[in-house]
C-alpha cells in the first residue's frame, strides 16, 4: 500500500510519496538513521505536489485551521487533485500520513481518504522538515526562514490577541506582585530596624509599625540632634504628641552607639527605599481592587478582592475558576493536604484559600466546615455570573453575601434564612433595574451631546410633560411633523366615531377642516350626508 504524506510548511501545502517501505519494514529506527542523510532519504521520499499560499494572511488562516483540526476548502481541493481517486465500493490502495490525528480524522470523514498518524509517519515528516528546502527547487535561499518567522509572529500575535484570559492576567500578576512585596517589605523593615537599633534601640519599643518606624528614623537621623524644638514636626510625623515626647526623652538617655556620617547616609537611603516600597505596595493594592471590581465584581463583593484574586490566580484564569465545581473551589489551595489525606486515608481538608475569608473566621469551630461548603457554593455561582454575564454588576454578589450572613446567623443563633429562590427573584429584578438605569444614563449622555442651545423665544414656548418634567424646546420642523401627526390621529378618530344628530357648531367646523386637509379618510355615512346638504345650500 502506497503511503502519501501531507506536510504543512510556512510557504504552502506539500504532498510526498514514500517508496521502499516493504524493504524497510516500517522500522522506526531505520527511518531515524536515514533521515539525516539526504541521499538515502531522497530515495525513500519523493515530492508529488506543492501548493504555495497566496499571501501571509492566507498562510495564517490555513495554519489556524490546521491547528484546530479543520480541513479548509483549499486543502481539500489540493488533496483531491493530487491523490489517486477512490472508486466507490472499493478499498483505497493508499493511505495519507498526517502529523496530527485531529486533522486526519476530519479529512477521512469528509473525503473518505484513510489517514494515519504514528511514530513511523512522524519520523518521515521530520525528515521532510529537515530537507524541505532541497525538495522545493524554486525556493531562494532564506525564503523559507522568512516565511517561518513571519508566520510564527503573526500566529503568536493572533493567539495572544484573541486570548479570553488576557484580562485575568493583570489580576494574576498583581496579586503575585503583592505577595512578593509583602515579603520584601517585611524583610527590609526587619533589616532596617536591626540596623538603626544600633544607634537608637529604644525607638523599636515606642514605634511598632514598620512604615512609621522608617519614617520617624528618617526624620530623626542622628539622635543627638533631636531636641524639644522638633516636637511639633515629630508630632506631625507620628500623629501622637505623647509618643513624640516619649521619643525625645528616650533619645536623651539612649544607650545606642554613635554612627559615622557614611553609615548614617546608608541608613537614611535604606529608610527611603523601605518607605517607597511600602507606598508602592499600597498603590498595587488599590490597582488590584479596581481591576477585581471590573473583572469579577460579584466575586469581589462576596468574598473580597484579595481572596478572589488568589482564587483566580490559583485556577489560572476566571474561566478556569468558573468551570470548577464548588467542591473543587472549596479546597482550592489545599492540594497537598488533600492528596496526603487520600494517601494516608485520613480526613480530607475542609477549606483552602477561602479560609482567609472573614466568614470562616467568624464561624464556630464545629460549623467551619459547613460554612466553607456553603461559601464555596456561593463563590462558584458568583464566578460563573462574572465570567459569562454580558453586563458587569455586583448586585448578585451583594445578595449572595447577604445569604452567607443569614446562614452564619442560622448556625449561631438559629434564625431561619430566606430561601434561595426568593433571593434570586429579588436580585433579578434589581439587576434588570440596574441595566435600565445604565441604558437611561447612556441615552441621556447621547441626547445631551446631540442637543444644541436654542434661542430664548423657543425656551418660553417649551411645554410641560405629564410627569411634571419640562420638555425640551423643539425646532420648527419637529413642530410641523407633530402637527401632521395630530391631524392624522384626529382624522382616524373621526373615521371611527359615530356622529350624532346634535353636534355643536365648533365640532362641525373642526371636522370639516380635518376632512378637507386629510385625503383618503373614510368617513361614516352621516358625515357624508351633512357635507352634501352644505354643498346644496
Amino acid at each position: 500500500m502506497a503511503l502519501y504524506m501531507l506536510y504543512e510548511a510556512a510557504s504552502g501545502y506539500s504532498l510526498f510519496l514514500a517508496h521502499g517501505l516493504d524493504e524497510i519494514g516500517q522500522n522506526t529506527e531505520a527511518v531515524r538513521g536515514s533521515v539525516s542523510d539526504m541521499n538515502r532519504f531522497g530515495k525513500v521520499v519523493q515530492l508529488v505536489a506543492f501548493h504555495p499560499f497566496e499571501s501571509a494572511l492566507d498562510a495564517l488562516n490555513q495554519c489556524n485551521s490546521v491547528s484546530e483540526g479543520v480541513m479548509t476548502d483549499e486543502l481539500r481541493n489540493f488533496l483531491e487533485l493530487n491523490l489517486p481517486k477512490v472508486k466507490e465500493g472499493k478499498k483505497p490502495k493508499f493511505s495519507l500520513g498526517v502529523s496530527d490525528h485531529k486533522i486526519g480524522s476530519h479529512i477521512s470523514e469528509v473525503t473518505k481518504i484513510p489517514c494515519q498518524s504514528n511514530e513511523f509517519v512522524l519520523e518521515l515528516l521530520r525528515g521532510v522538515r529537515l530537507h524541505f528546502d532541497r525538495f522545493i527547487k524554486d525556493l531562494k535561499p532564506g525564503d523559507l526562514e522568512k516565511a517561518q518567522l513571519g508566520l510564527g509572529h503573526s500566529y503568536s500575535r493572533a493567539k495572544v490577541k484573541f486570548n479570553v484570559n488576557r484580562v485575568d492576567n493583570m489580576v494574576i500578576q498583581a496579586i503575585s506582585l503583592l505577595d512578593t512585596l509583602d515579603k520584601d517589605v517585611n524583610s527590609f523593615s526587619m533589616r532596617f530596624r536591626e540596623w538603626y537599633s544600633w544607634h537608637f534601640p529604644e525607638l523599636v519599643k515606642i514605634v511598632n509599625d514598620n512604615y512609621l518606624f522608617a519614617k520617624v528614623a528618617k526624620f530623626i537621623e542622628d539622635k543627638s540632634k533631636l531636641s524639644e524644638d522638633k516636637l511639633p514636626e515629630l508630632t506631625e510625623v507620628l500623629g501622637d504628641e505623647d509618643k513624640a515626647k516619649e521619643v525625645i526623652e528616650a533619645a536623651k538617655a539612649s544607650m545606642g552607639q554613635d554612627l559615622n556620617p557614611v553609615d548614617m547616609i546608608n541608613i537614611q537611603m535604606f529608610a527611603q527605599r523601605v518607605m517607597e516600597l511600602a507606598e508602592y505596595r499600597k498603590n498595587i493594592h488599590e490597582y488590584l481592587i479596581e481591576k477585581m471590581n471590573g473583572i469579577a465584581p460579584n466575586l469581589a463583593a462576596l468574598i473580597g478582592e484579595i481572596v478572589g484574586a488568589r482564587l483566580i490566580s490559583h485556577a489560572g484564569s476566571l474561566t478556569n475558576l468558573a468551570k470548577c465545581p464548588s467542591s473543587t473551589l472549596q479546597i482550592l489551595g489545599a492540594e497537598k493536604a488533600l492528596f496526603r489525606a487520600l494517601k494516608t486515608r485520613g480526613n480530607t481538608p475542609k477549606y483552602g484559600l477561602i479560609f482567609h475569608s472573614s466568614f470562616i473566621g467568624r464561624a464556630s469551630a464545629r460549623n467551619k466546615g459547613r460554612m466553607a461548603r456553603y461559601l464555596a457554593n456561593k463563590c462558584s455561582i458568583a464566578t460563573r455570573i462574572d465570567c459569562f454575564a454580558e453586563n458587569g454588576t455586583n448586585v448578585f454578589g451583594e445578595k449572595l453575601r447577604e445569604q452567607v450572613e443569614e446562614r452564619l446567623d442560622f448556625y449561631d443563633k438559629g434564625v431561619a434564612p430566606r430561601k434561595n429562590i426568593d433571593v434570586m427573584k429579588l436580585v433579578t429584578v434589581d439587576a434588570a433595574n440596574a441595566d435600565t438605569n445604565m441604558e437611561e444614563a447612556a441615552s441621556a449622555k447621547k441626547s445631551k451631546k446631540k442637543s444644541k442651545p436654542e434661542s430664548a423665544e423657543v425656551e418660553d414656548k417649551s411645554t410641560v410633560a405629564t410627569n411634571g418634567d419640562a420638555v425640551e424646546p423643539k425646532s420648527e420642523k419637529k413642530k410641523k411633523k407633530k402637527e401632521k401627526r395630530k391631524l392624522d390621529d384626529d382624522s382616524n378618530g373621526v373615521a371611527a366615531m359615530e356622529v350624532e344628530g346634535d353636534v355643536t357648531e365648533k365640532k362641525k367646523k373642526k371636522k370639516k377642516s380635518i376632512t378637507e386637509s386629510v385625503e383618503g379618510v373614510e368617513v361614516d355615512g352621516e358625515v357624508k350626508k351633512k357635507k352634501k346638504k352644505k354643498n346644496k345650500d
